[in-house]
């Protein structure tokens, strides 16, 4: 077996080739590392709205002295009875209310967050300890018997996202060659099976909503849609590092701000932020809307989503302009070459003939789409 200086070429060359594609997965692990333990490794609460029940002296000092020794991590606030209490938990306008007196009770709503209403309860636990009371709880928005956590939305988007993205990889590699109309339809196409897929795990399967599926499944179709429709228009410009460009968007921002684990009040300010407008944020949001809050603040959550997928609709506009740009000057190449075959400048195709530049066109969008696929896989 040959040893020579153009074995040892061509190995040194297949190493700088590994090394190059090493790029991707090292981005990748930086990348998740500083997205998920960043917005998720310490939560601690920063002006968590919590109310305290009760119109006089004693229901206006207890709420002081908790804001006071709270150091910003509650917003307390009184509130005159029980009912406004309830609303406000109904509302997501607090995420605790606490009834002081003989027979302490505290009011949570685990639906709007779990997380949140055990860091209210163990707050409202040492408030009635150190009266010498023991402390009822009440879940006035409890989830459904399949999501004891109510962390089964979060894991639904996981799902839908994935599928997506995954998607994006296969159309937007292997579809390269089709006219993007094509692309756009079975974008559409995919985003209505992989939401079916969504609906089948949240109702059927696993239980993790008791009604309102139909809803579900629109919300996740729309979600899906905008995901595809903005990673299959950004794979013009990007090409091989499409995968990682949509993981930053529909992964690392996206899971981490999308509320699903704790919510915004319990996260760093940058995450906090992502919430009010990014698209996981805007899915989780309207899921719980939709099951348990009785369709409120609905609108403006199913309005982030619609707002994605319009994005979705843009960036596939500025590809259709870039490849029509491409496909043009191509052709002008064309027909400079044809131009120089008819002449009888050259008695074979030469190297940057249509039908070379088709084989390598074909070639590079294979070994795009193989290495798409084994990103994607991998993550």
């Amino acid at each position: 077996m040959s040893t020579g200086p153009s074995a040892t070429g061509s190995t040194a060359g297949a190493v700088r080739h590994v090394l190059t594609h090493l790029v991707t997965p090292l981005l990748m692990c930086i990348g998740m590392g500083l997205a998920y333990l960043g917005a998720f490794h310490a939560p601690e609460p920063h002006d968590l709205r919590v109310d305290v029940v009760g119109s006089g002296p004693q229901a206006q000092v207890l709420a002081q002295t908790l804001q006071d020794k709270g150091d910003g991590a509650l917003s307390v606030r009184t509130v005159p009875d029980r009912a406004t209490a309830v609303n406000h938990l109904r509302t997501q306008a607090s995420y605790g209310a606490y009834l002081p007196g003989k027979h302490p009770e505290l009011l949570v709503a685990s639906a709007s967050s779990d997380t949140s209403a055990t860091v209210v309860e163990k707050v409202f636990t040492k408030v009635a300890a150190a009266q010498g009371d023991p402390l009822k709880v009440t879940d006035t928005a409890p989830t459904a018997d399949g999501d004891p956590t109510g962390q089964g939305i979060f894991f639904l988007l996981v799902a839908v996202s994935i599928g997506s993205y995954a998607s994006v990889a296969v159309i937007g590699g292997a579809g390269a060659v089709l006219a993007l109309r094509i692309r756009a339809t079975l974008a559409v196409g995919a985003s209505l099976v992989v939401s079916a897929v969504g609906a089948a795990f949240a109702g059927p399967l696993f239980g993790l909503v008791d009604h309102g599926l139909g809803g579900v499944w629109a919300m996740a179709w729309l979600y899906s849609a905008g995901i595809l429709l903005v990673g299959i228009g950004l794979h013009t410009f990007l090409k091989r590092w499409t995968t990682l460009g949509v993981m930053v968007l529909f992964v690392m921002l996206n899971f981490t701000s999308s509320g699903g684990i704790f919510r915004p009040e319990l996260q760093p300010g940058f995450f906090g932020s992502l919430h009010a407008f990014w698209n996981g944020a805007g899915f989780v949001e309207a899921v719980r809307s939709h099951v348990y809050f009785d369709g409120h603040a609905l609108g403006g959550h199913v309005l982030v989503l619609a707002l994605w997928f319009v994005v979705g609709l843009g960036v596939m506009g500025a590809a259709g302009l870039a490849e029509g740009k491409r496909r043009s000057a191509a052709g002008h190449a064309q027909s400079s070459v044809g131009a120089r075959h008819r002449a009888g400048a050259e008695d074979r195709p030469a190297a940057g003939s249509p039908s070379e530049a088709v084989l390598r066109s074909q070639a590079g969008a294979k070994e795009e789409l193989e290495e798409e696929l084994e990103e994607t896989v991998a993550v």
